[in-house]
């Protein structure tokens, strides 16, 4: 009852949080959730089914140019937020096939080519995405006759879209489907003696994990109005795998508090100016030294203590 209690308090303050804030802070809320969509799925690939990957941002590069184009086209946003899931998953299933052969640090390795391979594709294919130039004027979606192209209407649609996903994922991890991804990451041995297929599992784990940052990029597209390679590079998805480990992997709300740390944190240090990065760095390191197994982990290490 008191995580209960916690929790609907904790909603009731982000959703407050905008009324308070200027056009800029409303703009990090909304990137922040956008990116709680995306870590989602990367938690449900790392921490409930124990694969490494280093190449998430590629999906989301995939989902938020799907979106771009097809919007660009003339299709509404609620048709092409599909279309860039199934895509993604459908890519995700294609890698996952050759790359599940492999695992732990061989698979975090293929998943870095194919990020970087995405990266090269975005930017060097002028004639689909533009290439370095972009794609500008990407409009933001309509809900029924309400507008949504204001900050504060655009972070509420975002944010009740995220609630949406996490519950699709607390629903996802509670169902067997769950239960054998959870079954593969403590003990893939012991979980093919029970009659659970690996590959297959596993192979699900990364392609659901993909349609979720599909779905990211397509609210992301819509947020920044104008995409272009950068913010799908590796460096990226480090930063996302960050944001997972830091809240607390195989955790449902290790996402929120991760992308809080990697995505307002350096904001809310830019009052120390050129420092404001080296004093981010050292708290991520401190983070990992003192708690290994994220932000989550801190209720158990008090119990024990």
């Amino acid at each position: 009852m008191r995580a209960r209690l916690g929790l609907a308090i904790a909603l009731m303050a982000l959703a407050l949080a905008p009324l308070g804030l200027k056009n800029y802070g409303v703009y990090l809320l909304t990137l922040w959730c956008v990116y709680v969509m995306a870590g989602m799925g990367l938690n449900l690939t790392v921490g409930y089914a124990g694969q490494m990957s280093i190449g998430h941002a590629a999906f989301l590069g995939i989902g938020a140019y799907t979106a771009a184009i097809l919007m660009k086209l003339g299709w509404s946003f609620w048709f092409v937020l599909p279309v860039a899931a199934l895509l993604c998953f459908a890519v995700g299933l294609a890698l996952g096939f050759p790359a599940l052969r492999v695992q732990h640090h061989y698979l975090a390795f293929a998943t870095l080519g194919f990020n970087v391979l995405t990266y090269l594709v975005l930017r060097n294919e002028e004639w689909l995405t533009g290439g370095t130039f972009g794609i500008s004027g990407i409009q933001r979606p309509a809900l029924f006759s309400l507008s949504l192209d204001g900050s504060v209407a655009y972070f509420y649609f975002t944010y009740a879209s995220t609630i949406l996903l996490a519950l699709v994922l607390w629903w996802l991890i509670r169902s067997p489907w769950g239960r054998a991804f959870a079954a593969l990451r403590d003990n893939p041995i012991r979980a093919e003696s029970l009659g659970i297929n690996i590959m297959a599992y596993t192979l699900l784990a990364f392609a659901i994990g993909a349609a979720f940052a599909g779905v990211a990029g397509a609210y992301f597209a819509a947020l920044v109005q104008f995409i272009e390679p950068a913010p799908f590079s590796l460096s990226a998805s480090l930063m996302m795998l960050l944001m997972v480990i830091v809240g607390g992997s195989g955790r449902l709300f290790g996402p929120l508090l991760g992308a809080a740390i990697v995505i307002l944190l350096p904001e809310w240090l830019r009052f120390m100016r050129d420092w404001y990065l080296v004093m981010f760095g050292l708290a991520v390191v401190a983070l990992m030294i003192w708690l290994p197994g994220g932000l989550l982990s801190i209720p158990e290490r008090l119990r024990r203590a």
